[in-house]
């Protein structure tokens, strides 16, 4: 995985996201939006609504992804210019790399929409019954740093627990099967497993907010410093679905129900285990601050706690000096109150 995510970077680095610097062959430039199925989420709004096509006046092509270590990987041979839904493991290992990437924008909080589910059957009822027991994970996700966590915290051996690789979709059939006895992931799964019966026994809600689990857009920072109109068109069509959301709640969880193919009760559970985030809340302390403030935001600590986390179980070999130039509120300014 990390020879995926050097070439990857490599790829960014060399221009890798320069797809809207060919606007001088076309009448608009091209711009490739990277996503992850999270469940129900306001930028499926922006997608659904084409804002991004319209605060950007750009041409805007969206490419799924099963996972953030996948999304990183594939970033080699796929130009992305932003990529969202995407946890903050998979970037600190870019960044540790010495790669340029940035959040752009914080999207939500995990708060009740993802954790570790087992099987009532497992005799495990806590987080102290994972030892010698098989969890399913997606490996370098936001799930190592999760699953690190709150192992530490149970004081519980990060190597006594058995870590099987699999993509979420993989954990339902394995949890069919009976191959796994637990599972830490994120919705929708989260939801499908504790649906088919399995018991919730950490949530992360149960993070703190400056080590917590988020959702997050990124973007090459040194492209976005060029395409700086780009860059923060990008992040108005995130903030008006998420304005849309608010006002019309009924309307945005019918869209993205359709967008991921699941009942509206479904979707609106999904959206329900997020903390959201606005345009204007970027710039806050809970999210990611503003000039000197960017330090001591939400945001910012939660990049360096994950660092300390990846380093210790192995993910990465350094941690990053600082994090000053990968986290940019900047692009919304405009929209602070």
């Amino acid at each position: 995985m990390k020879h995926g995510i050097q070439i990857a970077c490599a790829a960014l680095l060399a221009g890798g996201c320069l797809m809207a610097g060919q606007a001088f062959a076309q009448s608009k430039p091209q711009v490739i939006i990277g996503y992850e199925d999270n469940g129900a989420d306001p930028y499926m709004v922006s997608m659904a609504e084409h804002l991004f096509e319209h605060h950007m006046n750009a041409d805007v092509e969206y490419k799924l992804f099963s996972s953030g270590p996948a999304a990183m990987s594939a970033l080699a041979s796929n130009s992305l210019a932003f990529m969202c839904g995407l946890g903050v493991p998979p970037l600190v290992t870019a960044i540790a790399q010495g790669l340029p990437m940035a959040i752009i924008y914080n999207q939500e909080r995990y708060t009740e929409a993802a954790g570790i589910v087992v099987k009532p059957e497992s005799g495990i009822h806590d987080v102290s019954g994972l030892q010698g027991k098989k969890i399913a994970i997606v490996a370098g996700s936001q799930a190592s740093f999760e699953l690190a966590t709150f192992l530490a915290q149970a004081h519980v051996p990060y190597s006594s627990v058995t870590q099987i690789n699999m993509a979420p979709p993989q954990m339902r059939t394995s949890w069919v099967t009976g191959a796994i006895d637990a599972a830490i992931v994120w919705d929708p799964v989260f939801s499908a497993l504790r649906a088919a019966g399995g018991k919730a026994i950490k949530t992360d809600g149960d993070l703190p907010r400056g080590a917590s689990s988020y959702n997050v857009c990124i973007v090459n920072a040194d492209w976005a410093k060029t395409h700086a109109e780009l860059a923060k068109g990008f992040v108005a069509a995130l903030d008006e679905g998420y304005q849309i959301t608010k006002k019309d709640p009924d309307k945005a969880i019918a869209e993205m129900a359709r967008q991921t193919g699941v009942t509206v009760p479904v979707a609106k559970g999904e959206l329900a285990g997020y903390e959201l985030f606005s345009g204007a809340d970027q710039t806050t302390p809970k999210v990611m601050g503003s000039g000197a403030g960017v330090k001591t935001s939400a945001t910012y600590e939660t990049l360096s706690n994950t660092a300390k986390v990846l380093n210790q179980i192995g993910r990465i070999q350094t941690v990053p000096a600082n994090f000053d130039n990968n986290v940019v509120p900047q692009y919304s300014q405009p929209l602070a109150h």
